[in-house]
Parts: structure tokens; C-alpha cells; sequence
């Protein structure tokens, strides 16, 4: 296998209202930067994450390629899903050998739309759209079967919030008030955040990521798993394809001193917690995660990315970053980094 690092990345001051940007407007500021950073202007592969349903519009993505310019001519790929799966592919594709570097990116802006009712859409239209469940709905009983206490609950909104406040690229949201459930027992505030956003992150591999960067984040450890799509068919009470990417990864053959997980509700923290085994001296969503800021389509790969700045500044040795897809953290990609 290759040494792949991580040498870049960037994001956008995430927002919670349309600021009127396209998408390709977007996603320029964390081009530029990671550019910047490494002095490259061309990569051996561009691969980036978003999804047409959010932008209400078919193949989004190529008129977002505009921020990349259209000379030189780029090998470029794309995933209908969130980025983090991009970086997966921009990985694979380093391992072939022929090239050494690979810019993933990532958008989505969940404020032009009512994402409860886009993200239905993903769901089996036989089985289980015609139940009227939305992704809030599913997660209200995936929380009721985590038997988790109220207070546990608002302590992990509470910390991620405070966290999103000392982040200048998260959300600026208040402490979790009332006694009002969206969906019971899941109170407004356990829900992430409508957010627009992009995140960018630069892939190299062996000696030029040595040379790029000072401390290149090592990606010592990547594996994806998936569990049915059917809710009846899982225990929705633990998360076994987190726990199963987890173990192909490598996460327990070290400690853990930070992990970004992507936990879209305040229960979801404590499944993936015991799902990756993380210890208590394991600092978790330091950034302030999906509860501070959640820009669809790029808060996978802002949690690889958030872990991997750690290594990156010199203030981590060994980071893991985490991003799910599907209703009830259905599908989950587990990603380790060293120093």
C-alpha cells in the first residue's frame, strides 16, 4: 500500500441562510486556500461529493467544476453522496501509483430547500417512503431505543455548541433551551443545524507529501461498512457497520486522541462512541461537529478534515475522522490518521 497523507484543507464560515453564492461561488475560497497552502495549481485527480437535490438542479456538480477553471484539462470524478465517500474513491485511485496527488471537495447548501423532505427521497419508495417517516422521525426512535437520559443528551449539545462558538467556521448558536420535542424524545436542538457550506482537503502520497507539508496527517487506516436499509432488520440501539469499519481501520491498535464524528443528532454521539470503542481520554467533535455546523454533502469530510488539522498543526499524533450516510447511521466510513 502507498503512504497517502492528508497535506490540506480548508472550509468555508459556514452559514445559516442563503447568502445568494452558486455553488461554484461556494466552493472557490477553499480551493484557493488549499492551493495555497501546497503550491499546487494541478493535481493528478479531482474527485468532490454533492448532491443534485439539494441544489434542485441535475448535475450540479459541473457547473461547480467552474471554480476549478477549465485549462489545463483534469482527470475528475464525482460521488452522489458526501465527500468523505470522494476522498475514499481520490485514495483508491492514489493507490493505482501513475499519479501522487488529489484535490477532494464538497458542498451543499441545505437552506434552498426543506431537507427533511429531500432526504425522504433517499429512502426505498416501496417500503418505507410511504410510511410519511422523514430522517428526524427515524432518528426519534433511534433514540428511544438508546435508552439515553435527557441530561446526557443536552451535555453533548451543550459542549458541541460551546466548541461551534470558539470555531470562526461554525455556527454561532446559543445554549439548547425548551421542553418542546420535534419529534419525542428529540428536542430541536438534538437535531444538527440547516447549514451552506464547502470543504476542500489535498491528498498526496510518499515524498511529495513530505514535501508539501510539515506534518503530513498519515491516513494509516481507512474501511467503510453498510447495514440493510430496512430499520426491521437492525438494531438501531448500536451501530454494527461503524464498529465493523472501525476494527478494518485499525482504530484499536492506538490511542485515540481526537475523534470528529459526523452524529447529525445528539444520541448518535453515544452510538458511535461505543460502536469505534473510543476511550474516555478521547477528546470527541472538538470542532463542535454536525450540531454546530452540518453543510450537507461536505460535514463528512469536514470531520476527516477537522481530525486530520490537528496532525497537521502538530497539536495530535493520532486523530480519526468518521461520516455516515442513510437513515440511522446506515452506512459508515471510518478514516485514521497519524503523525
Amino acid at each position: 500500500m502507498r503512504e497517502i497523507a492528508i497535506v490540506a484543507f480548508a472550509q468555508t464560515r459556514h452559514s445559516a441562510v442563503d447568502e445568494g453564492q452558486s455553488e461554484s461561488e461556494l466552493i472557490l475560497p477553499p480551493l484557493e486556500t488549499v492551493r495555497a497552502a501546497t503550491g499546487l495549481r494541478k493535481f493528478g485527480f479531482t474527485c468532490s461529493g454533492s448532491c443534485d437535490y439539494l441544489a434542485g438542479a441535475p448535475f450540479s456538480f459541473v457547473s461547480a467544476l467552474d471554480a476549478l477553471g477549465a485549462w489545463p484539462p483534469i482527470s475528475e470524478s464525482h460521488v452522489e453522496m458526501d465527500a468523505a465517500w470522494a476522498l475514499y474513491e481520490a485514495w483508491v485511485r492514489l493507490q493505482h501509483g501513475d499519479v501522487d496527488s488529489a484535490l477532494v471537495y464538497g458542498f451543499g447548501k441545505s437552506s434552498q430547500g426543506d431537507l427533511r423532505e429531500i432526504m425522504t427521497l433517499q429512502l426505498d419508495p416501496y417500503y418505507l417512503a410511504p410510511l410519511g417517516l422523514d430522517q428526524v422521525s427515524f432518528a426519534a426512535l433511534q433514540a428511544s431505543a438508546t435508552g439515553a437520559e435527557r441530561a446526557e443528551l443536552d451535555e453533548i449539545v451543550r459542549r458541541s455548541r460551546a466548541d461551534g462558538r470558539a470555531n470562526p467556521y461554525a455556527l454561532d448558536l446559543p445554549e439548547p433551551a425548551g421542553e418542546g420535542a420535534e419529534v419525542e424524545p428529540l428536542r430541536p436542538y438534538d437535531i444538527a443545524p440547516i447549514t451552506d457550506g464547502a470543504a476542500a482537503v489535498v491528498l498526496a502520497a510518499g515524498d511529495l507529501a513530505r514535501e508539501l507539508c510539515e506534518h503530513p496527517a498519515w491516513i494509516t487506516g481507512i474501511a467503510h461498512r453498510i447495514e440493510p436499509h430496512y430499520l426491521g432488520m437492525r438494531d438501531l440501539a448500536r451501530s454494527a457497520s461503524a464498529a465493523d469499519a472501525a476494527r478494518a481501520a485499525g482504530v484499536g491498535k492506538g490511542d485515540v486522541e481526537v475523534a470528529e464524528l459526523h452524529a447529525q443528532f445528539s444520541h448518535e454521539e453515544i452510538i458511535l462512541r461505543r460502536a469505534l470503542e473510543l476511550p474516555e481520554g478521547t477528546r470527541v467533535n472538538p470542532s463542535g461537529g454536525p450540531l454546530a455546523a452540518n453543510p450537507v454533502m461536505a460535514t463528512g469530510l469536514i470531520r476527516i478534515g477537522e481530525a486530520a488539522r490537528h496532525i497537521l498543526d502538530g497539536t495530535a499524533s493520532r486523530t480519526l475522522g468518521h461520516a455516515t450516510s442513510g437513515p440511522c447511521l446506515q452506512h459508515n466510513l471510518v478514516t485514521v490518521m497519524e503523525a
